[in-house]
């Protein structure tokens, strides 16, 4: 399925006259992510790296670990895409206790959780002896932009990286949760974990619930946390960097982790 494509518009700049020609935009479908026969979520996507979104939201929703995981197959419908997730006894008991009944909006993160407990679910603490310099912040946010093709085309989609000494990886989506889910997912199987998850978007607590999933131990934005985000943070032991543009960045927790230190703009990204 496309990820893009071309629709009719009218330009109106200051004249008055609209000028007829056409912008591509990002597509946007219904991708059910199903574990063992049964539907789990329902998330408005962008269809593709639809693998690394199924490891992913199993491994940042708490609902499967990557080793559970025995299969992924997705499926074309007249509706949306159906993601089958495979998974092995263990995480499917775990899943029969976690029922969710989730339609999400790209921009929802914690829609069809059923109880406050599983909305503030406390975090596996982050350990790493994992520093990053001032300089190396600014070159991780330069970086993201040159790994954005779908939002370049469009201007609609969302970003998130992995940075260690050069942008590695990233992912693109028109929601914020479904770029980390999609890079966290392929982080599972390209055994990536110690480095800086970069973002385009605001820090919310679901954003820093799936970081701690992942694992790593530095998130940097371009733009605010929230303040429960930074106190869930805190307590994740995750350097929370927002704020973030090449020239400058706040850091909110965990200050420790900045040090002095060279920048690197390498990239090899996947």
């Amino acid at each position: 399925m496309q990820t893009l494509r071309p629709l009719p518009r009218l330009s109106f700049g200051q004249g008055a006259l609209a000028v007829e020609g056409s912008r591509l935009l990002p597509e946007e479908v219904a991708v059910a992510l199903s574990f063992n026969g049964s539907t789990q979520a329902v998330m408005m996507a962008t269809p593709a790296d639809l693998e690394d979104f199924a490891y992913g939201f199993a491994l940042t929703e708490g609902l499967a670990r990557p080793e559970e995981i025995t299969e992924v197959e997705a499926f074309e419908t007249p509706k949306g895409i159906d993601v089958q997730i495979w998974v092995t006894p263990q995480a499917e008991a775990r899943l029969a206790k976690r029922r969710r009944t989730m339609a999400g909006p790209v921009g929802c993160g914690l829609c069809g959780i059923d109880s406050l407990e599983e909305a503030v679910r406390a975090l596996p603490p982050v350990t790493s002896a994992f520093t990053i310099s001032p300089a190396q912040v600014r070159a991780a946010i330069a970086s993201l932009p040159g790994a954005q093709p779908l939002h370049d085309a469009t201007r609609a989609v969302h970003a998130a990286g992995f940075w260690n000494g050069g942008l590695i990886a990233a992912r693109e989506d028109v929601g914020r949760h479904n770029a980390l889910d999609k890079l966290a997912g392929h982080m599972v199987h390209a055994n990536l974990r110690d480095g800086a998850i970069v973002l385009t978007s605001r820090v919310s607590i679901d954003m820093v619930q799936k970081v701690a999933a992942i694992g790593a131990p530095v998130l940097i934005a371009v733009s605010a946390p929230t303040a429960h985000a930074v106190a869930m943070a805190e307590a994740a032991g995750i350097t929370l960097i927002a704020l973030a543009r090449p020239d400058r960045f706040e850091v909110f927790t965990h200050e420790s982790r900045l040090t002095g230190g060279p920048a690197s703009g390498e990239q090899h990204v996947a």
